[in-house]
């Protein structure tokens, strides 16, 4: 068993703790330059750009098939500066046609859940006449920035001819507010 000595090891802390011992040595928040949500960015962003081009290039082949199988079936991508595919949004016919008829009010969130590579995964809904939940997009997002969700709401809008909704709900991210308030 190898002993770590004088050197911290510091493969078991957590994004969390990090921040909060930054925190601690700086004296306060108003001393600190970034949030926790910076760091988990940060963090994911580096582990994003190390994305294997199988992965992404597994979803384009899919992407590629369902157009082949329906036409009404849209995709769209966003690259970073370095050219890796950052965020990929996707609806399908049935999702256009849900749209047209019940998006007058819709709920977005990007807190339902993310992959093994901590990537966000959002989905656009909203309810039909039964109170039956529709989806009217989804996403696979590369952080939680405001570039990112003002690019993801302008694809929303052309994926749907323009079509704002009445009303939209988020989880009231601050960034996510921002490019809410921009776009709609």
């Amino acid at each position: 068993m190898q002993k770590l000595g004088p050197k911290l090891h510091m493969s078991w802390l957590t994004s969390k703790l990090v921040h909060e011992l930054a925190y601690i040595q700086v004296g306060g928040s108003a001393n600190l330059s970034y949030t926790l949500q910076d760091h988990k960015n940060y963090l994911r962003g580096k582990q994003q750009r190390e994305m294997a081009y199988g992965q992404a290039g597994s979803m384009l082949l899919y992407f590629q098939e369902k157009i082949v199988e329906n036409p009404s079936f849209q995709y769209a991508l966003q690259m970073d500066r370095e050219e890796p595919i950052a965020n990929i949004f996707w609806v399908d016919a049935k999702m256009l046609t849900d749209y047209a008829y019940f998006g007058d009010v819709v709920s977005f969130d990007t807190t339902f859940g993310t992959n093994k590579e901590s990537r966000p995964f959002g989905v656009f809904v909203g309810f039909n006449h039964f109170r039956e939940t529709m989806v009217f997009g989804a996403v696979l997002m590369y952080d939680k920035i405001f570039e990112s969700f003002k690019w993801l709401f302008e694809t929303f809008l052309r994926a749907h001819n323009g079509k704002q909704p009445k009303t939209i709900y988020t989880d009231q991210d601050y960034a996510m507010g921002k490019a809410v308030k921009e776009v709609f």
